[in-house]
């Protein structure tokens, strides 16, 4: 049975186009077949508390002397592990918040990434290795190459570097710029560039979920 994570970060909860977005990558995940299953987790609405100790950022045996993390937070820790590593594909919403992640998806990191258990350090630990994961991340303004703003868009970057390089995800990125052009006077101009940026982005997450889906079906 392929299962989908989906996972929404945005504090928006009436108009975010991150939470559009990832929504409909799992519609079209759904219309796959009844088979096709969803776990979701609203990181905002539901948050996973900061991480109480750094032992978490440590395997049990990989712990140094005394280090004790308290049994319900080890508990959430592989919970959420667990949810990951049963998940066929990922699919997270990543808004830019002040030029890097939500904090409530880096609370979610942090208790993933563990050295250990899935990221290596004493032994080939990466149980996520390969692992589609698709990350739909919305901009308020333009980030791309040759913009103003060109090279201070630290959310992507750092999923690439967690997802990818540490855990061995294979990551594919869907970017919407201009996500503020409908909310500041200064950038209405720009509307029709954020419109097509939504339909190009919905476009792509479409395709995604059909190729990811129909491949494990």
């Amino acid at each position: 049975m392929p299962q989908l994570l989906h996972l929404d970060s945005s504090a928006d909860l009436d108009h975010s186009v991150s939470r559009a977005v990832t929504a409909h990558f799992s519609d079209i995940w759904h219309s796959l077949g009844a088979d096709h299953s969803v776990i979701y987790r609203d990181l905002h609405r539901d948050a996973v508390p900061h991480l109480p100790t750094s032992a978490l950022h440590w395997a049990p045996h990989l712990r140094a002397a005394g280090e004790v993390a308290p049994p319900e937070a080890e508990a959430l820790q592989k919970e959420l592990i667990d949810e990951v590593v049963s998940a066929d594909v990922v699919v997270i919403g990543a808004p830019m918040y002040n030029w890097s992640v939500p904090s409530t998806l880096k609370a979610w990191i942090d208790y993933i990434h563990v050295p250990g258990i899935t990221v290596p350090f004493d032994a080939p630990t990466r149980p996520l290795e390969g692992k589609p994961v698709v990350v739909v991340s919305s901009r308020g303004n333009e980030y791309g190459p040759g913009t103003q703003n060109e090279g201070a868009d630290h959310t992507v970057p750092q999923l690439q570097q967690v997802l990818g390089t540490a855990l061995g995800m294979q990551v594919y990125v869907v970017l919407i710029d201009l996500t503020l052009a409908s909310r500041v006077p200064a950038m209405a101009p720009l509307v029709p560039q954020s419109e097509a940026a939504l339909a190009a982005a919905r476009s792509s997450v479409a395709e995604l979920a059909d190729k990811l889906g129909r491949g494990l079906g």
